[in-house]
Parts: C-alpha cells; structure tokens; sequence
C-alpha cells in the first residue's frame, strides 16, 4: 500500500516506515501528526485518485527531527564598479516517519 500526500506545496510518494524529508512543520518533535491532503492511494490492485484529495484518507506520522538543508548561495555579477552581490540560504527542514496509511 501506498499514497501520494501533499505537504507544503510539494508531493511526496510514501510507504509505511518510510522517511521523508519536507519543507518545516509546525509541531515538535516526537508528536504524531495527521496528514489530510492525500491525492491517491494504492491497495492492492485498487487504486483510488482524489479530486483532488480522497475523502476520508489520512497518513499518520511521527516528527522525527527539524534540520536545516544545505547551503544554497546565489551571487549577481554586473560589469560596473561595484555592483554585485551575493546571498545565502539554508531552509528549514522537517524529517516525517510514516506510521500508517488510513482510507477512510
């Protein structure tokens, strides 16, 4: 069995036991959470796609951790006399531990 779910404005396969790495969530760590944006879930042979969520399905995980991605830098260069500039970024990050995989 497994389910497509939407968390954040990203889509992720998952299966149980599986772990996925998504944008930050807000809940600390070790609390169980309930994903409600899944778009399809697979069982068996049966397939079954929201539109665009399945009513009644849910995936139950555990946060794991919040980390921080790694260093993303972007640099600006123009041809003039000082005129460029550099940033970086390191996103927040949230590790999820898929427990279960309701169809309701």
């Amino acid at each position: 069995m497994y389910a497509i779910v939407e968390v954040g404005a990203r889509q992720y396969s998952v299966k149980k036991d599986d772990c996925i790495t998504v944008e930050k969530v807000d809940a600390p760590e070790g609390k169980d959470i309930s994903i409600d944006k899944v778009l399809m879930v697979s069982k068996d042979k049966k397939v079954e796609i929201g539109t665009p969520y399945v009513k009644g399905a849910k995936v139950g995980a555990t946060v794991l951790k919040h980390i921080k991605g790694e260093k993303l830098t972007s640099y600006k260069y123009r041809r003039r006399k000082s005129s460029h500039w550099e940033k970086g970024h390191r996103q927040q990050l949230t590790e999820l531990k898929i427990k279960e995989i309701t169809l309701g």
